[in-house]
């Protein structure tokens, strides 16, 4: 049986994530009024599926559809009462579900884009190297800096809220929270609740469903 902090710390040395989180750390810590969260990746797109980098407007495919009716089924009854969604859209379909499942709007969040890849959009994402800055894209250090500012931004108070979003933006979230991902997190529309442990002075993440497909990661 794999360990998922072992299994994590290798996708992270095959991903090259090494500059993101350092730029996250130069960022961090994250001023966030909100002591809790919720955080949903899109479901799966065809792309995640055959492992091609995305560009904007992939849609779900069928099974991120019925990923997405499941994300929705559990987190109906978390106590959250603001969505905001990412204007990509299989992140934007993803909330859109959720948000009628759950029976509220969700909020177009341009900020919670994925990072953009440029000239990269539509190779293989077999070997991509999230530390290089790709021609006509979005530099590492820019996306960093762009979701920290919009999680400041959108967790500038208390109110119990829910980014749908993607991988990229978790990763973010993650070390400038300096949380230890585990594989399973990144899983297509697997929700996971986000929470400061005061005696601690930690954050910690709690997944709630386990993941309801193969883990695709972010392209």
């Amino acid at each position: 049986m794999s360990n998922p902090t072992e299994d994590w710390q290798t996708r992270f040395q095959q991903l090259g994530l090494q500059e993101m989180l350092r730029w996250a750390k130069l960022r961090a810590p994250l001023k966030l009024k909100a002591k809790r969260f919720w955080f949903l990746r899109h479901g799966e797109t065809e792309g995640n599926a055959t492992r091609t980098i995305q560009h904007a407007e992939i849609s779900l495919n069928a099974r991120g559809f019925e990923q997405a009716e499941a994300a929705g089924r559990a987190l109906k009854g978390e106590p959250f009462t603001r969505i905001y969604g990412s204007t990509m859209m299989r992140a934007w379909q993803t909330a859109e579900t959720v948000a009628r499942a759950c029976g509220k709007t969700a909020i177009p969040e341009p900020r919670l884009r994925e990072r953009w890849f440029g000239d990269l959009v539509g190779t293989t994402s077999v070997g991509l190297n999230w530390s290089q800055d790709p021609v006509n894209g979005e530099r590492a250090a820019d996306f960093v800096t762009r979701m920290c500012d919009a999680a400041e931004t959108l967790l500038a108070d208390e109110v119990p809220t829910l980014l749908v979003a993607h991988g990229g933006n978790l990763y973010v979230l993650a070390f400038a929270l300096n949380i230890e991902l585990k594989t399973e997190y990144i899983a297509n529309a697997t929700p996971l609740y986000f929470e400061y442990d005061e005696a601690a002075a930690q954050w910690r993440i709690h997944p709630l469903t386990a993941p309801s497909g193969p883990v695709l990661m972010p392209s």
